[in-house]
């Protein structure tokens, strides 16, 4: 694949990453305002088929313009861009060991409870302390303890809200890139046209 070729198909793969992250859906006892978008599935794609670099773009691209309608301060931008990295990096290197479907659905779950694991972090040190400027805390954690009573606090809102609410984010994006990555992969080498110079015979006279 030619490099003006990656650089367009990542562009195309941010446009629609783009799209879908503004069409969002809330999982069922989890916290309201976490919220599952298919973006994700995009980029995971892209980065099996493309790598990490053009994957990473496209997370880039994607959560800047979602920036310039943000309601989140910008904390649900940097949120999405770290855990998403993480995702496709580890997915990316851990099926790079041996090129199976196999390790690529290993990777994916593994990315997916290593991107759970900065959830954690980046609510705790970005999420919440925003939406604490605007609501108190026990304001925010009631919210969720209306859909989930055994979350009253903190801890419960880390471990019982967010934690499992991104390990079945992590299991939607693998499910998604598992049905679509090879046959798309296998599309977009075929519209790859590759142009060899003629053999040149040598004559003897």
């Amino acid at each position: 694949m030619t490099k003006t070729s990656k650089i367009t198909y990542t562009a195309v793969f941010a446009a629609i990453a783009t799209v879908l992250m503004y069409f969002e859906f809330p999982l069922p006892l989890m916290p309201p305002f976490l919220k599952v978008d298919l973006s994700g599935a995009i980029v995971l794609i892209g980065a099996f088929i493309f790598g990490i670099g053009p994957a990473v773009s496209m997370i880039v691209i994607k959560d800047l313009i979602h920036l310039t309608q943000t309601q989140t301060g910008g904390s649900g931008e940097l949120a999405d861009f770290l855990m998403l990295t993480t995702l496709v990096m580890i997915a990316v290197l851990v099926y790079r060991t041996h090129k199976t479907r196999k390790m690529a659905v290993i990777g994916c779950v593994t990315g997916s409870v290593a991107m759970a694991c900065v959830g954690m972090l980046t609510n705790y040190f970005l999420i919440i302390p925003f939406y604490s400027t605007v609501w108190p805390l026990e304001t925010i954690f009631s919210l969720c303890s209306q859909i989930n009573p055994a979350i009253s606090g903190m801890s419960g809102y880390l471990l019982l809200g967010v934690l499992p609410f991104n390990l079945i984010k992590g299991a939607i994006l693998t499910f998604i890139t598992m049905l679509v990555y090879k046959k798309l992969s296998v599309f977009i080498k075929s519209k790859q046209i590759e142009v060899h110079p003629p053999v040149q015979k040598s004559t003897q006279g």
